[in-house]
């Protein structure tokens, strides 16, 4: 019997896969059966159901100390692109957000990490937010920031966290894994959270009773044994803390960062790295395709992958469209719905929690 034989009897048992099985599911290009292995594990995890929420993206600033080369977004104060949000802004974003869309259940906000805003900066734009939408969940900060925050406020990682959940802060979103491997870090992002930082921070975070989701940036200098080992490090983590609620895989976009010379990574490999995950991942209820780094149309092949979450309207995004994201930066509902049901599956509306809002009638819509 070889590896893929194998693998594939575990996924069938529900066993878990050891690294070697996964790099030969890896190496295996019969990506038809990575599908049918893969959408076999979604469905035993959530049947017919694709989550999606609707949600607003901020981003405060992008004035940035780190400079990293995988970045497009971050750049010096003086430069003429540089912003920096007033808690005032914040609030009319919010406040009008919630005007026009009723259904507003979500605030995403991650930011660069400003050289001189001190913590009480964000301490203060967290309270404020909560004050004008108490009923929405908010999302805030990846663990790359809040080593930033414990830096510049001499307080350690868990203060920090219990400050902000104090002032209204329900989540993280994990960004800045990248890939967790410091011999990799040290090239794309030499000078922010290494991955020790980034684990300390999450698994606080966990035993604060905030629940973060986990990511990877892949299609850069990593390897495809790098990217494995990341996704065991994130199992590893939720076989402990139990407080990952989803996964996301963002492929590299390389236009204006200091990986122009790179070439963003194909659809293909999209979808492989999709459906590893939701194999890998078994301790983790839900794979996210996120539309606005993958493109709506390979979003939507990623549920046929293992994905069951399309991410939300966002409705505004900066960090990935500087770095070249051609996608629109926001969609409706009915977009969403549409995309979901065309696939035959039935469109979920979600909050953070994944508890269902709305579940649609899996008519399908074109309009």
């Amino acid at each position: 019997m070889n590896s893929i034989e194998i693998a594939s009897r575990k996924i069938d048992k529900g066993e878990r896969l050891n690294f070697t099985e996964a790099l030969a599911l890896y190496q295996h290009n019969d990506i038809l059966k990575l599908a049918e292995l893969a959408r076999m594990v979604k469905e035993r995890k959530s049947g017919q159901y694709v989550y999606y929420n609707v949600n607003r993206h901020i981003n405060l600033t992008n004035i940035c100390v780190s400079g990293c080369p995988l970045c497009a977004f971050g750049c010096k104060a003086e430069e003429q692109r540089a912003y920096v949000m007033q808690k005032s802004e914040v609030i009319e974003i919010v406040s009008q957000t919630m005007r026009e869309t009723p259904d507003l259940s979500e605030i995403h906000m991650v930011s660069a990490l400003h050289p001189d805003k001190p913590f009480s900066y964000y301490l203060d734009i967290v309270a404020a937010v909560k004050r004008a939408a108490p009923q929405v969940h908010l999302k805030a900060f990846t663990p790359v920031e809040i080593v930033h925050f414990a830096n510049i406020s001499q307080l350690g990682i868990t203060a920090v966290l219990e400050q902000l959940k104090a002032a209204g802060l329900d989540s993280l979103p994990g960004g800045g894994a990248e890939i967790l491997d410091d011999s990799v870090r040290k090239i794309i992002c030499p000078n922010k959270a290494t991955t020790a930082e980034w684990i300390d921070v999450i698994t606080a975070a966990h035993s604060l009773g905030l629940p973060t989701n986990a990511t990877m940036l892949y299609g850069h200098v990593e390897t495809i044994e790098q990217r494995i080992q990341h996704l065991i490090t994130l199992r590893d983590i939720q076989d402990r803390t139990g407080k990952f609620q989803a996964f996301i895989a963002f492929p590299f976009h390389p236009a204006n960062t200091g990986f122009t010379n790179l070439q963003r990574v194909s659809s293909w490999e999209d979808l492989k790295m999709i459906s590893l995950a939701r194999l890998v991942l078994d301790n983790f209820d839900h794979i996210k395709a996120f539309w606005m780094m993958l493109t709506l149309p390979i979003a939507q092949l990623a549920l046929t992958f293992g994905a069951d979450d399309l991410d939300g309207t966002v409705v505004e995004e900066k960090i990935i469209h500087a770095a070249g994201a051609t996608t629109k930066k926001g969609i409706t509902k009915k977009e969403i719905i549409s995309f979901v049901e065309e696939t035959g599956y039935l469109a979920v509306e979600r909050d953070t929690f994944y508890r269902p809002l709305k579940i649609s009638s899996g008519v399908k819509s074109y309009g």
